[in-house]
């Protein structure tokens, strides 16, 4: 009896120890070693550099509030929203007075700031927030919605300004799935080094 007990208790050792070194070591080491040879920009965090400096990711939404930058969409992550570390939505369901209260006023807020009608159609994903709260992209729509604030703010031409962003429009992917759509960071990163990051009209 005592002998199976033996028996048992190290067979059972030997299979925590080896199912331990191949799922805790030898999996996630070959894992990680493949996706940094095959997919290492995105293993890495998708990560967007200038100048060798990392000023954020194509994966993670940033604000921008300031006219001559392309905005994105609204954010609840975290108290002042686009907090990375506190992903998430604002859990207001359609029938939430708060969230029509504050998506009224965001409607507002796109209008007088793009100069538009009080009656001009807004799109939807400039006054709500995505799931994550930390959507990187917006549509082509918002995108063209903004177009004459940005050229006007940095003193140069619509078409210019509209061209950069058909060149940072991405299609769905693999052409079937999700919408086209435009990436905030990449975009603004390109205005900037198209125009200047600091040529803008005075106020």
């Amino acid at each position: 009896m005592l002998r199976n007990t033996y028996r048992d208790l190290r067979t059972a050792v030997i299979a925590v120890v080896a199912f331990s070194a191949l799922l805790g070591l030898a999996y996630p080491y070959a894992i990680t070693g493949v996706a940094q040879a095959v997919f290492h920009r995105q293993a890495n965090g998708s990560l967007i550099t200038r100048g060798g400096q990392a000023v954020g990711s194509s994966l993670v939404g940033q604000n921008f509030s300031a006219p001559q930058y392309f905005h994105p969409r609204p954010s609840t992550a975290g108290t002042d929203g686009y907090d990375a570390t506190a992903s998430g939505g604002s859990n207001l369901g359609p029938s939430s007075k708060a969230l029509a209260t504050r998506v009224a006023g965001d409607v507002r807020r796109v209008r007088q700031e793009n100069g538009l009608a009080a009656e001009a159609n807004v799109p939807v994903d400039a006054v709500t927030a995505s799931g994550s709260g930390l959507d990187p992209h917006i549509s082509p729509a918002y995108a063209a919605l903004q177009v004459a604030r940005v050229a006007h703010a940095r003193a140069v031409a619509p078409a210019d300004v509209q061209a950069l962003v058909d060149r940072y429009t991405d299609g769905p992917t693999f052409r079937i799935l999700g919408e086209p759509r435009v990436n905030v960071l990449e975009l603004n990163l390109a205005l900037d080094q198209a125009f200047g990051a600091a040529h803008t009209a005075p106020p």
